[in-house]
This record gives C-alpha cells, structure tokens and sequence, in this order.
C-alpha cells in the first residue's frame, strides 16, 4: 500500500510500478481522498481488505512556512499519522517504509550528515517530521526511514518546475547562495524504496537511511544550473537567507553521507546534474 500516491513521489512510485521493477508487487495506490492516515480505522480496513505485505508512506504535511501557523495540522499527519500506520503496521506484522526529511537536522554541521548524528529541527515542519519517526520507534513496528532533501520531479510543485515558469516569465530572479543541500529527484528516490523492500523487509528494528542524488550544491548554483539546462535567458542573483526572511527556518547545511544507504541495499545513486538534465529535457518537450 502506497500513501500519497497523488504527490511527487507517490506518481513516480507509480510510474515504477508500471516497469519490471514493479512485477514482484501488487500496488494498492491510495490518497487522502481514499484514505486518511490521520483515522486509524480506515488504514486498518484498508490492510484487512487489500491483504496488505508492506506499507509505504509517502503522505506528508509538507508546506513549511505555512506549518509554523498550522503546528496541529501538520503535527496530526506527519506524527499522528505516522504513528497509526506504525501501530497498524505492528499489529499485522507489515514492513513499513517511511519517508522524513532533512529538515530533522538543524544544519549546523560542516560535514555530510550520518544517519547517527544527532537531530536538532528548526522548523515545527522538520519537528513534526521527526516526531514521526520517534513514533515509528515507539510503536516497535518493522520500518525503514529514509530522509531526503529537495525534492523534485516533473509532477506537483517543485523548485525546478518553478524556476523554469520564473524563467519564463522573468528576466531576473534573486536565490540564496547561503543554504547547501542536495537535490533528489523523486523517480531516483522510488528506486532505492524499490530497493528498500527488496532488501530489508524480513529485517526486525528500524532502519534509517539518508537518501539524495550525489553531490552538493546551493540553491543559487542550483537555480542556475535549472536555467542554463532548460535554455531559459533569464539571471540569477545571489542573496543571503537574511535578506529573504521566511516564516520558518531552513537548515544552512542538510548534504547526507549516502554511504550506508549505497553499501546496504548496493545501488548506484546518480550526480544530481545528470538527474535534473533528464527531467528537465522532459519537461521541455
């Protein structure tokens, strides 16, 4: 069973499904329009009727600044809800596979971070995100998390969707150069989920995993790299986070150590560059 299956993930997840990666399974595809993580009884009957083996959450409460005025909505589904697919997950014996975020981190590092260190969330959406995968733990359900960071593709709204329509629209736009992180494209993310069952579901415990496409950038260079790449005239400046205040605060540093996600379940994770040129030239056409 798929949560979120209407979002960015959830539609590449489908799109896999489709392929040979998506033989060995029977999908059951499922929104909040079908079901409501947040109601522990419609998972439950969910799991009963469609004999459920796995489940994949791919279901957030994902707007950042606009959690920091909605802490229970967002803390409802990206805890609670977390927390009753966990305890359904525990009670039927189901592999789940989780996904959080880097903004569980507080960016204070200087290197890559491990899935060992220490968290430390800025933001109630990267509290709310971490307070799940406590409830993941507490629960004692079988699971894998796996953060990611900057998520795109060509579905929903994303940065590099919109940089393009800015690119089209302007002939000057403003990005920090202050925050560094790693683009992940959703398709990329899909695969090492695919991976993930293959590999882990008949582990006991919780596993964590940090997920991106390789590399490092700033969302400047990032920014620049989406209009020289999708052939857009348009010039990107450089600003500091201070000088583009948002509600909630980002993590300065989120890059992932992908050593052990890369030596576990043993894929090659792509360079970010090559990731984003192949959505990029799809979208154009």
């Amino acid at each position: 069973m798929v949560t979120g299956a209407n979002g960015q993930l959830g539609r590449c997840i489908q799109d896999l499904a489709k392929t040979t990666a998506g033989e060995a399974y029977n999908f059951f595809f499922t929104d909040v329009d079908t079901l409501d993580i947040c109601k522990a009884d419609q998972i439950e009957q969910a799991v009963t009727e469609h004999q459920i083996d796995a489940i994949v959450n791919a279901c957030g409460y994902t707007a950042v600044d606009k959690a920091e005025d909605e802490r229970k909505q967002a803390f409802a589904i990206n805890r609670d809800g977390t927390a009753n697919l966990a305890f359904v997950a525990r009670q039927h014996d189901l592999y789940l596979v989780h996904i959080s975020t880097d903004y569980v981190y507080s960016g204070n590092a200087c290197k890559p971070y491990r899935e060992s260190d220490a968290i430390g969330p800025l933001s109630i959406y990267g509290k709310s995100k971490a307070a799940g995968e406590v409830a993941i733990h507490d629960m004692g359900c079988n699971a894998t998390i796996i953060r990611t960071s900057w998520l795109y593709s060509e579905y929903g709204n994303n940065f590099v969707k919109t940089m393009l329509r800015l690119g089209d629209e302007r002939d000057q736009i403003s990005v920090v150069c202050d925050q560094i992180g790693a683009p992940t494209y959703a398709g990329d993310l899909a695969k090492a989920i695919f991976k993930t069952l293959e590999c882990n579901i008949d582990k006991k415990g919780v596993i964590i995993y940090n997920f991106s496409n390789e590399g490092s950038i700033t969302w400047f260079d990032f920014a620049k790299s989406i209009m020289e790449i999708g052939g857009r005239e348009c010039d990107v400046l450089s600003i500091f986070t201070e000088e583009y205040p948002t509600k909630a605060m980002r993590p300065a540093y989120s890059v992932f150590n992908l050593r052990k996600i890369k030596e576990e379940l043993g894929i090659d994770i792509p360079y970010w560059r090559e990731s984003l040129t192949l959505i990029i030239n799809k979208l154009n056409k």
